[in-house]
């Protein structure tokens, strides 16, 4: 680390006193100097932003730069031979159009150069391992989902996350929605983007690459993800089973989920709460934490307490996993269990008691006794 320090402030000083001797430009040897300074330092700080661009970026951008400038090239000759009144407006106009096509060139092979796939050159190239496998096409719905945003923030996504142009359109729409709960989904979705876009260990792209002749959204994104062979991430159970069925590779975020729910084997011994009456005889419905949902025989009468079930059968579906369990008021204990009401036996007391006394005339309107 200290050798690169000292090696960069030498190539500053050297080109600093280069510049003072030289006088470039007709400066002054102080001014002269200065701008050798000014023009190492940029040097450096140019050398630490380019370290941290990839490899694919930097051929990209070359390749851009080249044909950027060979395109210039060509069209100050067709207009070196075009009519012009001044020769100023011709030099202006062809350093013009060399820093623009320069300039383009760069920045559009700069960012298409993370398509390349490097390991198919072998080589020098060989050594490249990230192939175009690692690009990750984000739909619509797993961005208003929002759980993918957490997924990133954990680190379990690596390569590169690409947003299409018309997923972002389509959040556009939703966003700009009348009906006001599509109107906050999309708006939603639009802050999960800017927050996956924040991350620093996360690269984002939004591609402009588009299929007019195909109108769904959907088969877009299929088509796209069988251009550039790479995965789809989508919580779409629709999108995923037509992907499969054009060999396109899917990572479901609900598969995920249901994956990380936790492992219950039959007669093990678990905690739920009693929700609902359940659609059997004398059943009762509870959930998990994570949404799984318990089915208890004999816990009709549990509802809104705490109770430990057994469980007896564990069932895997398309929309989930499902527990089932039996409550059993000998063996397991009940927790939360509210006491009965006391009955109101006020009405049976008036009937039963005994009629009230007669009310006797106070002493002083006694008749006297003879």
């Amino acid at each position: 680390m200290y050798d690169l320090l000292l090696l960069r402030a030498f190539f500053v000083l050297i080109l600093s006193v280069t510049a003072w001797y030289f006088k470039p430009f007709g400066l002054q040897s102080l001014p002269a100097a200065g701008a050798g300074v000014a023009l190492g330092l940029f040097v450096v700080v140019f050398e630490l932003r380019i370290r941290q661009v990839s490899l694919k970026r930097l051929i990209g951008a070359a390749a851009g730069s080249v044909l950027g400038i060979v395109g210039a090239y060509l069209i100050s000759l067709i207009l070196s031979r075009a009519v012009i009144g001044e020769s100023g407006t011709l030099a202006f106009l062809q350093l013009l159009i060399l820093l623009l096509m320069t300039y383009v060139g760069l920045i559009v092979g700069a960012n298409k150069g993370e398509m390349l796939n490097l390991a198919a050159l072998g080589g020098l190239f060989g050594g490249e391992k990230v192939s175009k496998q690692s690009f990750k096409i984000l739909d619509t719905s797993v961005i208003i989902d929002g759980r993918i945003a957490d997924i990133a923030e954990t680190g379990f996504l690596d390569g590169v996350l690409v947003v299409p142009q018309f997923v972002l359109r389509e959040l556009q729409l939703v966003a700009d929605s009348a009906d006001s709960m599509k109107r906050n989904r999309g708006r939603r979705g639009l802050d999960v983007l800017q927050r996956i876009q924040k991350m620093a260990h996360l690269n984002v792209q939004i591609l402009e690459e588009d299929f007019p002749h195909v109108k769904e959204v959907d088969l877009k994104l299929i088509e796209l993800a069988r251009l550039y062979d790479c995965k789809v991430v989508t919580n779409d159970f629709n999108l995923n089973k037509v992907a499969q069925l054009h060999g396109v590779e899917v990572l479901n975020i609900n598969e995920l989920a249901n994956s990380l729910k936790p492992i219950v084997l039959p007669g093990e011994i678990m905690r739920v709460f009693i929700l609902k009456e359940g659609k059997e005889y004398n059943q009762g419905v509870a959930y998990l934490d994570d949404g799984t949902m318990v089915v208890v025989d004999n816990a009709k009468r549990m509802i809104s307490k705490t109770i430990d079930i057994t469980v007896t059968s564990v069932l895997q579906t398309t929309a989930g996993k499902m527990i089932f369990g039996r409550f059993d008021e000998r063996v397991h204990h009940v927790y939360d269990k509210a006491p009965l009401p006391p009955l109101d036996r006020s009405q049976d007391r008036e009937r039963s008691a005994p009629p009230p006394p007669a009310a006797s005339a106070p002493p002083s309107a006694m008749p006297p006794s003879h």
